[in-house]
């Protein structure tokens, strides 16, 4: 409909003013009068009320415009159309009536066609509105009785209450009675998780009794000079600590420095003492390794009673040195022996060939016992515990080696 579009049809054609000043208007029906003009010429009558029909097809044809574009709410439109069919009998227009009438008849149709088609989107789009919130509300249902991941199931409880907001077109009961679901699931998550983290709570409290039971006996044990048994402890606590579990976040950490710091407080002092300890057997193992090159440098077959008498000076400086490293005893003790037995051999062999009385050996071992009970009553003046009982050792091994001499002599 150009005509209908502002291209400057003239309306006033379907009109007429007679003599009396009465405003007619042109319909396939016949005349009717629409108002009555005495200001002016009967032109400028018809003009006037060709104007109001033009605004009236500019009132239709926004209308259709937005009835097309989708803009329009097609039940609002529908309204309105059968409001202007109405009124067209009685418009104090001139212009197309019939034309008119005929446009909003078509434009009738499309609105209640549209109309139609919205409130079937409508109650689809309500039926997906209450699946949706029947979804969220299982899910917040099954949150409430399953779920142990708090924190994320709290945070999915949220997320839900804020997409129902987004959820629109459910009627009021049903919304009602879905949301009453949701919140008593809601209530249920809530009483759980607060039962679980009150057990929880109690748990943590008695952990942090267990350990600081745990940090009190380390702390004890932190000056101890009982080496090796009390290391032994002191891990034995530190698994006792790993399989307590944890208590509080401040208490864990609160308890675990101080009981860490008993640890290395003992651990520090050892390895101090440990590392003087290395460093004095290295000088030890220095010393004996010495001798060892002194002892098995004699000349034992040239004059084995000299050679017996060196031996013995070397093994007495020997004792005296102290320990070596573990690693290192068996080898050395193996060298000094091998020394030892050589010398013996070659004074068994001296022995035979001369008079009990006078053998070289039993007037050394005779010697050797002299000197073994002179080093006992030295260890014994120094007051030195072990001085004291290598010597007592060292002396009983040689009376009784005599002994044995004397006896078979």
């Amino acid at each position: 409909m150009d005509s209908m579009s502002g291209d400057g049809r003239d309306w006033t054609t379907f009109g007429r003013v007679d003599a009396n000043g009465t405003v007619y208007v042109k319909t396939a029906a016949g005349e009717r009068p629409v108002g009555s003009w005495q200001a002016g010429t009967p032109e400028e009558g018809l003009a006037l009320f060709a104007r109001r029909f033009a605004d009236l097809v500019t009132e239709v044809e926004l209308l259709a415009n937005r009835l097309s574009s989708g803009k329009a709410d097609a039940a609002h439109s529908v309204a309105t159309i059968r409001r202007l069919r109405n009124e067209l009998s009685t418009a104090h227009v001139v212009g197309d009536l019939d034309m008119l009438a005929g446009r909003l008849d078509e434009l009738s149709v499309i609105a209640q066609k549209k109309s139609e088609e919205a409130k079937v989107a409508r109650e689809a789009a309500k039926v997906a509105a209450v699946e949706r919130k029947q979804q969220l509300v299982a899910e917040a249902e099954q949150l409430a009785t399953e779920s142990t991941q708090w924190k994320v199931a709290g945070d999915r409880l949220k997320e839900i209450v804020e997409e129902w907001k987004t959820i629109h077109g459910v009627d009021r009961k049903t919304d009602g009675e879905l949301w009453k679901r949701y919140a008593a699931a809601r209530d249920a998550f809530a009483r759980r998780r607060g039962t679980h983290f009150a057990s929880l709570d109690a748990g943590r409290k008695e952990v942090q009794t267990i350990k600081e039971k745990l940090v009190a006996e380390a702390e004890s044990l932190s000056s101890s000079d009982d080496w090796g048994p009390t290391a032994s402890r002191l891990k034995q606590l530190m698994a006792d600590w790993k399989a307590a579990g944890r208590a509080s976040k401040e208490a864990e950490q609160r308890l675990w420095e101080r009981f860490r710091g008993a640890q290395d407080a003992f651990f520090s002092r050892r390895s101090e003492v440990f590392s003087a300890r290395d460093a004095e057997q290295q000088e030890h193992l220095t010393a004996k390794r010495a001798l060892l090159a002194e002892a098995e440098a004699l000349d034992v077959d040239a004059d084995p009673k000299a050679a017996q008498q060196k031996l013995r000076d070397i093994q007495g400086r020997w004792h005296e040195i102290g320990r070596v490293p573990r690693d290192a005893v068996s080898g050395l003790e193996r060298r000094l022996r091998t020394v030892d037995e050589k010398v013996r051999a070659a004074m068994d062999t001296a022995w035979r060939r001369t008079p009990i009385e006078q053998n070289p050996l039993l007037v050394q071992m005779r010697e050797q016992v002299a000197e073994a009970e002179e080093r006992l009553e030295r260890a014994k003046a120094a007051g030195d515990a072990r001085r004291i009982k290598q010597a007592e050792e060292s002396l009983e091994g040689k009376r009784r080696f005599l002994e044995l001499a004397e006896h078979t002599g």
